[in-house]
């Protein structure tokens, strides 16, 4: 059974990451916190060992540390279980800046280490219907997609004890860099990791008055034609879980979309409209943890890493450009 430990508890996917890794079969070995009230308030409510300091979980080995917290501390948490060889999954945001994510990156590549990020949409279930498609050579050619991900109004973060996550000098941005990551890396992984070119990108910050952007909408092109819209914001106009999901993918031969609690493939060549089994965008980072610990365990790399992430960062900084040109 493997062992995974919690650090940073104060993060706001802290109860997700505690959640995934019990349903994945794995024990929650540790818990903790620069915060030692926060830390031992979360290891008492979800019945785990809290853990005194960092070198107390590098000292426990956990098969697999889950790591969080603030970006502009963070990073040096990550370094530290990085140089000691544990394997991670980098929670974002994890640094203030796309430079400040590089030594991260270049530690895990040096040391040849597994550290998954958790972009858990991947997990949908388009992503493993287009890659059947293809290796039918039933897709064709992409000809464009769309990711759109809306959440309630940012003051939720300040009611979930995260209000850095509304401080740019901290969070490196806000509604694109936040939530956009998810739709900027499917556009990515649709093609291969291809250069993607910022065609236009646009920011509002009118609704709620905060120093964050609160909507961003960036049009993205590959090198072979596609063209692909993301949409990210804090702009739904509830604080209930959930919000406006839709990730689109239109092909020569199939046209398939993920709605969050319905999820649909039309294929043209067989006439047919199915519809596939959703996964609840709440249960992803269930289905990302079972991915990431069999990964690990057949010793495969993670669906998705720190250099795809930084991949996705870098492009993000392309668009606030394009955004305030």
């Amino acid at each position: 059974m493997a062992r995974v430990a919690l650090a940073g508890v104060g993060h706001w996917h802290a109860g997700m990451h505690l959640e995934a890794a019990r349903s994945a079969g794995a024990v929650v070995a540790a818990a903790w916190d620069p915060d030692p009230a926060v830390a031992t308030g979360f290891a008492a409510r979800h019945d785990v060992p809290h853990l005194s300091s960092v070198d107390a979980i590098i000292a426990a080995r956990p098969d697999l540390t889950v790591v969080m917290g603030r970006p502009d501390q963070v990073s040096v948490l990550a370094l530290s279980c990085i140089e000691a060889g544990l394997p991670i999954v980098l929670e974002k945001p994890a640094a203030v800046s796309t430079a400040a994510l590089e030594p991260l990156a270049e530690a895990a590549r040096r040391r040849d280490l597994f550290a998954a990020v958790p972009l858990p949409n991947r997990c949908g279930p388009i992503w493993a219907e287009i890659e059947a498609l293809k290796a039918a050579g039933r897709l064709g050619p992409v000809s464009h997609a769309q990711f759109r991900i809306v959440n309630g109004p940012p003051e939720r973060y300040r009611l979930d004890g995260v209000p850095w996550v509304l401080d740019p000098a901290i969070g490196g941005g806000g509604a694109l860099r936040n939530l956009g990551i998810h739709g900027i890396d499917a556009a990515l992984a649709l093609t291969g990791g291809a250069n993607l070119v910022v065609v236009s990108a646009a920011i509002d910050r009118r609704l709620h008055g905060e120093a964050v952007e609160e909507y961003a909408i960036v049009i993205l092109r590959a090198p072979d034609g596609m063209i692909a819209t993301v949409e990210a914001g804090y702009t739904y106009a509830s604080m209930a879980p959930g919000g406006d999901f839709e990730w689109r993918v239109s092909a020569r031969n199939a046209y398939l979309l993920d709605r969050g609690d319905a999820c649909r493939v039309a294929t043209l060549d067989d006439g047919q409209v199915r519809d596939l089994a959703p996964i609840l965008p709440a249960d992803r980072y269930k289905a990302f943890m079972a991915d990431t610990l069999d990964r690990l365990a057949r010793g495969a790399a993670p669906s998705v890493g720190i250099v795809d992430y930084l991949q996705a960062m870098r492009l993000i900084d392309r668009a606030y450009q394009e955004a305030t040109a």
